[in-house]
């Protein structure tokens, strides 16, 4: 190898970045005293990104109170992200006074109970590379149309792969300010209001944007060679919500038949849950170069525009299903996962309902069910981290929060009747029963709130129900005995407690419901009858069909 060739060598190759410290790959869970003592009452972040070198270059104003007293203020920051200066209430603290260790940012300044402070964070750095978003974390680096094109993504590993925060949900912050700075030619769409572009004389620009309380792993950077569309929507409530969705060059076509899609998928939820709850701010739809995530306010959406029998974009309308589920509610502990996911996987069948009916519910639910695998508690009561819950491997529920959850949804739905299923899900998301624009903010939910409001709502003590569905991981079994002219009906669950859910069944045509109380039920039926258990499959229970379709494979076999 010739020296020139050497050399030549060293200047392109990227710099292997260093392990993920586990403070970093950690988001949320059991929280230190002094962290948990901590709250953002507003984030101010100011973000240079350079494409090129793929660095972000950045300066944090972060207000941060106390709630509890805090010997120190420890803030989360992945460690490739260098600190070059602090400095708290305008004045520069001695580097000996702070450090960053294996993803902390460590200031040596007390708190009192009720107090704040301003704390500036100069950094800079390589944010890491998600090697396949969105299910795992960092920055997207791609092109279009031979311009930059990329995106951050955070759900995981949490808002310290790109900005100084409290890891975990409870560390949202009450509001953020962002400026981001990109290239010539390029925009920089992100949560909540744009206040305004600076147009630099090099041609870079500066985006200025301010949102209300977001989630800290939706605070999001997208930069791209966009284009928008915009408009506006009149809702029930009386309001008025700003519609933008930002595609990329050539596009247009494709992103116009997505952006009608706007309007009645708001008025979905806004007829069946209640109030969008960022109207103040915008519904915001950008183009990514991975699959999508629900960035408030601005998700991500990387679905290709591809056409659907459903009649709509599935991903789009998860991810907006968030803005409710996810985005003014958010799970208080990862424990609390399903709450985002199950609610959002469940609102695609319901629009489906919504739109055309129970014959395409019935479809998707049913598309649903053979992903679910029962082998690991939904909720298991103590606090978990986001990669606690993310697969069986790590001890988690996986997708089961989505596909379970959604069905345990379904089930409940049928059995408590339509008022009291939207009336608790209403009181959960919005903490009241009567929302409207105004008069409520984004807020933290538990498990408990949802079995507190369906009770409340239903007048029904459904613990024994929870219990089956989201505390163990084996479906209940529906177990048949057929004699002569009797047939009975038997539930089955993890330790054999009684599990009184009714079921439907067809008998020769005729449908009736089996009251099932003490979880059994015996009804007569004729030797020659034909009997369909569940004919509208309302009841999530185990399948054995399922089970055998789910088993490996072994062999040509």
């Amino acid at each position: 190898m010739t020296l020139l060739m050497a050399l030549l060598l060293a200047q392109t190759a990227q710099p292997v970045p260093p392990p993920v410290p586990p403070a970093t790959a950690r988001s949320g869970g059991p929280i230190e005293p002094e962290r948990d003592a901590l709250r953002l009452v507003h984030v101010d972040l100011a973000v240079e990104t350079l494409p090129k070198r793929r660095m972000l270059s950045a300066r944090a104003t972060l207000t941060v109170a106390a709630r509890a007293p805090a010997p120190r203020i420890l803030l989360d920051l992945d460690g490739v992200l260098r600190v070059s200066a602090v400095s708290i209430d305008g004045t520069a603290l001695p580097r000996a006074r702070w450090r960053q260790d294996d993803g902390r940012i460590v200031i040596d300044r007390a708190l009192a109970t009720g107090t704040r402070a301003t704390v500036q964070i100069t950094y800079a750095g390589p944010p890491r590379v998600a090697k396949r978003a969105p299910w795992d974390d960092g920055f997207v680096w791609s092109e279009s149309n031979g311009k930059p094109w990329f995106g951050s993504t955070a759900q995981g590993a949490g808002c310290d792969l790109w900005w100084p925060c409290l890891d975990f949900p409870a560390g949202e912050p009450g509001g953020a300010t962002l400026h981001l700075t990109v290239p010539a030619g390029l925009s920089a769409p992100t949560n909540g209001v744009l206040l305004g572009i600076d147009r630099l004389p090099d041609g870079r620009s500066t985006w200025h944007w301010r949102s209300g309380p977001v989630n800290p792993y939706t605070l999001a950077i997208s930069v791209g060679p966009y284009r928008e569309i915009s408009g506006r929507y009149r809702s029930r409530y009386g309001n008025t919500i700003p519609l933008s969705l930002w595609h990329l060059e050539g596009k247009e076509r494709q992103a116009a038949r997505l952006f009608d899609e706007f309007a009645p998928t708001l008025d979905f939820f806004e007829s069946v849950i209640g109030p969008y709850p960022f109207g103040d701010q915008k519904v915001g739809v950008v183009e990514t170069p991975y699959l999508g995530m629900e960035h408030q306010t601005i998700n991500a959406y990387g679905n290709d525009y591809r056409a659907a029998p459903e009649g709509f974009d599935w991903l789009f309308q998860h991810e907006f299903s968030h803005e409710w589920f996810g985005n003014q509610l958010t799970a208080a502990d990862w424990d609390d996962f399903w709450l985002h996911e199950a609610f959002a996987a469940y609102m695609q069948p319901a629009y489906a309902k919504w739109r055309e009916g129970d014959a395409r519910y019935i479809s998707m639910l049913l598309g649903q069910r053979v992903r679910i695998a029962a082998k690991v508690p939904m909720v298991s009561g103590t606090s978990r981290t986001s990669q606690a819950m993310a697969s069986v491997e790590t001890g988690g529920p996986g997708t089961d929060v989505y596909f379970k959850g959604a069905w345990m949804l379904h089930t409940l739905r049928h059995m408590i009747g339509d008022r009291a299923f939207l009336a608790a899900t209403r009181r959960l998301v919005y903490g009241r029963p009567d929302p409207r624009p105004g008069n409520f903010r984004p807020r933290f939910g538990t498990t408990r709130d949802f079995t507190e409001a369906v009770k409340q709502e239903s007048g029904r003590d459904l613990d024994w129900f929870f219990d089956v569905y989201l505390r163990q991981a084996a479906l209940p079994d529906l177990i048949e005995t057929r004699d002569a002219d009797t047939l009975t009906l038997r539930w089955k669950v993890t330790g054999g407690g009684a599990f009184p859910l009714p079921i439907e069944i067809e008998i020769d045509g005729v449908v009736r419901t089996l009251p099932m109380i003490d979880g059994t039920s015996s009804i007569p039926v004729a030797r020659d009858a034909h009997v369909v258990i569940d004919p509208m499959a309302r009841v999530l229970r185990r399948s054995m069909a399922v089970e055998r379709m789910q088993e490996p494979r072994v062999g040509p076999g």
